[in-house]
């Protein structure tokens, strides 16, 4: 049973998300300014707040099994400092392949030194807006992972969401483990949001 408490936490996520969706609608000339009341209150009580994601591939092993899992995952409707934080496993465009998702952790953002173990390569600043990912998988060469090893810094605009809860198999499922904030944020809308019945039913392996 959701505490009252937590609808409470809950619904003022889902109000900000309206607000923020409607607000980058209307400033992208999608909706009029008449419209971003009706968009505002559609989005509160049709949408949620989650969907689900098949990933496979063994870049983000042991947290995404190797075989593939289902995964929950928090729709961001703008992804920035405030919102998305070092530490997440977080679901963004593929930099390299414009129709496909990569599921990677947020290494660094905006403002962090980078520093290289291959003393010929300068150390460097992320810049506005520019985030480092990294697969979890440490057993992978920087090729094989397919991360910012690889292709470099990309835009935190690219980061579409953050991955709550993986379902591996229907007995091997559980949440994810993100940063101290990212967890705090999502806690209310796991707990309303969540349905392992219906991920199992989603779940291709």
């Amino acid at each position: 049973m959701v505490s009252l408490s937590t609808w409470c936490r809950y619904i003022a996520h889902k109000l900000e998300y309206s607000v923020t969706l409607s607000w980058k609608s209307y400033k992208g000339g999608q909706i009029t300014d008449r419209q971003v009341n009706d968009a505002v209150w559609k989005n509160l009580f049709q949408g949620k707040l989650t969907y689900l994601h098949w990933n496979k591939g063994e870049e983000m092993a042991p947290t995404i099994g190797e075989q593939g899992g289902t995964l929950l995952v928090r729709k961001l409707p703008a992804a920035d400092p405030m919102r998305v934080f070092v530490g997440d496993v977080v679901v963004l465009k593929d930099p390299e392949k414009s129709d496909n998702f990569l599921v990677r952790r947020l290494a660094a953002i905006e403002g962090y030194e980078m520093v290289s173990t291959d003393e010929k390569d300068e150390p460097f600043v992320l810049e506005k807006n520019e985030c480092w990912v990294l697969a979890d998988n440490e057993k992978l060469k920087p090729k094989e992972a397919n991360d910012s090893r690889n292709f470099g810094p990309v835009p935190m605009t690219d980061i579409v969401g953050r991955v709550m809860y993986c379902l591996r198999t229907a007995v091997d499922h559980g949440p994810v483990q993100n940063s101290h904030n990212g967890m705090r944020k999502d806690s209310p809308v796991l707990e309303v949001e969540l349905d392992v019945d219906e991920m199992a039913k989603n779940h291709k392996a």
